[in-house]
């Protein structure tokens, strides 16, 4: 299980396979080469049209359903990505530079190391203008963090001893001055606010978390939410994710980075959590 995204930037394959669509079959082709994959180290040759396999889905409402897969049907339904391939190499929504790089994934369960991450890269009021914003932000739109704690709370360890969701039955927490901020009201803050990011959260997403620079006028961050491609060619990527970096903060980097791309694009961030 994952949070999916994908840069909603008006491209052929999109057209024709719709976002959804694209990362459905991409999802079903890894599967698909996974099992082909434990299947031939088990010593088993046959075809993928006779290899089959279990697959369990599970809901956030705690619903599991059960579906024979058959390995050929899913590499057949993601064929159809390979039509469209060639229209990826000259993208500007491809930050990946291979095919279909415009999305990408952060696997479940998020760790804690990757929670206290985002919090750390939050505003101090020794950064007084983007530190305002987000206490603003929070009071004013409601972030308590409910809507994630609900879920973590939920949350069901697995066969080896894992949560589903979260790592940590309980969220970090981050003093900033007066303003005390949960692992839980970040991660709602950013996915909190339905399948679509669209590009005026984007730009204040990235000043919050520090993906781009925040050192900024007044004047400066209002022109974040404001479309002007002049003014948002102006910033760069802040986060650098480093080799050594825990997995989870590489995923959410990468996040990011995507989020950073719909923005200048003027795009929303197509997100499936």
């Amino acid at each position: 299980m994952a949070i999916d995204f994908i840069i909603e930037y008006d491209c052929v394959p999109k057209r024709h396979l719709t976002p959804e669509g694209i990362l459905e079959r991409i999802k079903e082709k890894e599967r698909a080469h996974t099992v082909i994959q434990w299947f031939r180290e088990a010593g088993d040759e046959r075809p993928p049209s006779e290899m089959g396999f279990e697959f369990s889905r599970s809901s956030r409402d705690e619903h599991a359903s059960r579906q024979l897969i058959v390995v050929q049907d899913l590499l057949d339904h993601a064929a159809a990505l390979d039509a469209h391939a060639h229209h990826c190499s000259a993208c500007p929504a491809n930050r990946s530079g291979s095919p279909f790089g415009c999305l990408g994934f952060i696997q479940y369960p998020i760790s804690a190391q990757t929670e206290a991450w985002l919090l750390d890269r939050l505003p101090v009021p020794d950064e007084p203008l983007v530190w305002l914003l987000l206490k603003q932000g929070i009071q004013r739109l409601g972030y308590d963090g409910s809507s994630i704690r609900a879920l973590r709370e939920l949350d069901q360890q697995n066969e080896a001893g894992e949560r589903t969701y979260f790592l940590s039955p309980q969220a970090p927490q981050r003093r900033l001055g007066e303003l005390r901020v949960t692992g839980d009201q970040a991660l709602e803050m950013i996915f909190g606010v339905g399948d679509r990011i669209i590009p005026n959260h984007a730009g204040i997403l990235l000043l919050f978390f520090a993906a781009i620079e925040r050192d900024l006028e007044a004047s400066e961050i209002q022109e974040i939410s404001s479309f002007d491609r002049a003014i948002r060619e102006g910033f760069d990527f802040e986060m650098e994710a480093v080799s050594a970096a825990h997995e989870g903060i590489r995923e959410m980097i990468s996040f990011f980075h995507a989020l950073y791309l719909a923005w200048k694009l003027d795009v929303p961030l197509f997100v499936d959590a």
